[in-house]
């Protein structure tokens, strides 16, 4: 396991901050603003040194690590041992995506979610929701200090696609169900009015109260909805929901 853990390490070497960085979002904001759809923790890494802080008490109900004495290398050890590869080419994934695809320096503005099956406290494992914002880069887009949320929601599913999301935050697409298989190419993008009709759908809305909500026609969200289910391969309404809780959007 040791080596695994290397690798993700290596991923992350070649992309930090040379020192240390300040970040410009106050803690307090950002953990008002987390909706979890199950048990969560969450930390804040800084991978300069690679050092928690911020530690919810939390992780010691569902993991059992002491907040006082926890580790990064305990939170990657806790990654069951046949998802860490899974969780290596993710990451190393979301780096090229960013400069080919978004602009690295726009990794400020994006949420990052996808699953993996972590040890509860009791030695047995579970499916995880990763979600991770980064806080803070140098001028040469290195990466500084991460707020990372882990929920459970095995309550809602046990199957991990094994996809990636990225959520963009003040106005920017967004990009659902990112696959990591080279042959399977196509970036699905979603519009701000997209997530948020998305957002309106998980609330309980039909198509004339989102429109009043958006100024919009109900013609006009039912076009949209129709897009959306499309785009994200959902089935129905309810799919798409299930889906977009299991991704983080809602």
């Amino acid at each position: 396991m040791l080596s695994q853990i290397q690798g993700l390490h290596d991923v992350w070497l070649t992309n930090r901050t040379a020192s240390k960085t300040k970040a410009q979002i106050s803690f307090d904001d950002l953990t008002n603003s987390i909706i979890s759809t199950g048990p969560f923790s969450f930390y804040i890494i800084d991978f300069f040194d690679m050092s928690l802080s911020h530690i919810s008490p939390s992780i010691y109900e569902i993991h059992g690590f002491a907040p006082e004495t926890i580790t990064f290398n305990d939170v990657l050890g806790a990654i069951h041992p046949e998802d860490v590869e899974f969780v290596i080419k993710a990451e190393d994934f979301l780096t090229k995506f960013f400069y080919e695809n978004v602009g690295r320096e726009k990794l400020l503005t994006y949420k990052i979610s996808y699953c993996h099956r972590a040890k509860l406290k009791n030695g047995e494992y579970a499916l995880f929701n990763h979600q991770a914002l980064m806080l803070t880069m140098d001028d040469n887009g290195g990466y500084g200090k991460s707020l990372n949320i882990h929920t459970r929601i095995d309550h809602l599913s046990n199957h991990n696609t094994y996809k990636i999301s990225l959520i963009g935050l003040n106005g920017e697409p967004s990009f659902m169900n990112l696959s990591l298989d080279e042959t399977d190419k196509e970036n699905k993008q979603f519009s701000k009015r997209e997530i948020d009709i998305i957002k309106l759908l998980g609330v309980g809305l039909n198509n004339t109260e989102i429109g009043k909500k958006l100024f919009i026609s109900p013609l006009t969200v039912k076009k949209h909805r129709n897009n959306i289910l499309a785009k994200s391969d959902s089935k129905n309404t309810a799919a798409l929901i299930k889906n977009c809780i299991l991704q983080g959007i809602i």
